[in-house]
Order: C-alpha cells, then structure tokens, then sequence
C-alpha cells in the first residue's frame, strides 16, 4: 500500500448489541499513517466498540473494514493485522495473564516467531523504555494499577506495531505514570488513536480529536471541547474542568 491509502478505512459500518438499541450508524472513518487522533465522547457512546470492531473483536451487522489496503472479510484477515496493530485494553487485568511481567512482555514476540533470546532481548529493550528495567521478575498481579497498565503496554509495544489503538490509557494512574505515558507517546513515531476523557492529554499526544454521536464521527471543530472557570454553590473557589 502507499502512503495515499489509509492504513484503516471503514465504510457504513453499523453495530448494535440489540435491535433495539444500535450503537453506531453507518459510520465512515480513514486513518492515515502518522495520524495521531483522540477520540472523546460519553461512556456507552460506542468508542470501545469501534475498537474492538477495528480488531475484529466485534463483527459489525453492516459495512466494510479495510486494513493497509486489504478488506477484511474472516478472522483470518483479522488474525494477521492483530500482529501490526496493538490494542491496550481498558482494564489492564484483561491484558495480563502470564506470572511474571517478563513472560507476559516476550509473549508477543515468540508468539510472531521470535527466537526465545529475541523475544528476550526485545521485552527487555521495551521494559527500559517505559522505565520498567527491574520489573522483568515481579509477579503481575501483585503489580498496582499504575504498573499493570505500563506493563500492559509494553505487552503491546514488545511487538513493535505499526498502530496503536489505546483504550483510556490514564484511567487509575497516578500522576507520575501519567506523565510516564504522556513522554512516551510524544517521543515515538507511530500512528494511533486514543479513547480517553482528559482533555489536557489528547492536547499533547493528538493532532485531532474525534468525537461519536448518534452512532457516527465528528471532529473537534462540532464538538466545542473547552475549558472554562466556575464556582460551586457550596464554596467560593473557581476551579477548573
């Protein structure tokens, strides 16, 4: 594919868990390489949806998906972009599952058919990236929610995407694995979309923020995010959201 095509592209795309209830609505959406997109709107509006539709997760009840220029028509079409797309998952514990952090780190590598030394020296080289060089022997669920969700990423980032897909990458944290994850997706040159509400974030870390509504994408110019001063009723100090 050239850079011209859009690395995800998808057309008239519907879903609904119910008849009754549709979450998105004949929705269009092209990715680009180098794009780097935030993607904002109310809890059940869809957006982990559209993750998992993306990954295959989920099979939409109408549309097209096309992934760097290939429809995706079977799971097997799904099974071989999961390796060039890394998705972190909300919940960290849906990540994890090996015993120690190393093992779950290299198993994405021996699982691309890594040599056990590679896939070693990789999760390694990731761990330190993320500042985890002396986590490769703790036991993962023993690790605080700050930790899970650095090393779920460095599950994800082990297999050296093209794409990530990160899914409220801030939820839980502490405001030093904040500023942890902050650094490392302004250092890398990688394509993403991130799904998170922390407005300050996507402003740093995303060139355009996104919106669902009534099942289909807006950009940030319909939405009129903002940040504005206002005093409770049951205190004088203005603060901000």
């Amino acid at each position: 594919m050239t850079e011209s095509q859009p690395i995800i592209k998808m057309n008239g795309i519907s879903f609904a868990y119910s008849e009754n209830s549709p979450i998105l609505k004949d929705l269009d959406f092209e990715f680009f390489k180098n794009n780097k997109i935030g993607l904002i709107a109310p809890n059940g509006s869809g957006k982990t949806t559209l993750f998992h539709l993306m990954m295959g997760l989920l099979k939409p009840t109408a549309g097209s998906i096309e992934f760097f220029g290939k429809p995706m028509t079977c799971e097997q079409d799904f099974a071989d972009i999961r390796y060039r797309t890394g998705l972190l998952f909300q919940d960290a514990d849906d990540q994890l599952f090996c015993p120690t952090v190393l093992e779950d780190v290299s198993f994405g590598p021996l699982n691309m058919g890594k040599s056990r030394k590679e896939a070693i020296e990789i999760s390694r080289r990731t761990l330190d990236f993320l500042g985890l060089s002396d986590f490769e022997n703790r036991i993962t669920f023993k690790l605080s929610g700050g930790e899970k969700k650095l090393v779920s990423l460095a599950t994800v980032l082990s297999m050296e995407p093209e794409v990530l897909l990160l899914d409220e990458p801030l939820t839980g944290l502490d405001t030093k694995t904040r500023a942890t994850i902050t650094s490392v997706l302004t250092e890398m040159n990688i394509s993403y979309i991130i799904i998170s509400h922390n407005i300050e974030f996507m402003k740093t870390t995303t060139d355009q923020i996104l919106t669902l509504r009534d099942g289909k994408l807006y950009d940030d110019a319909q939405v009129h995010v903002h940040i504005h001063d206002h005093a409770h009723v049951h205190g004088n100090m203005p603060h901000k959201h």
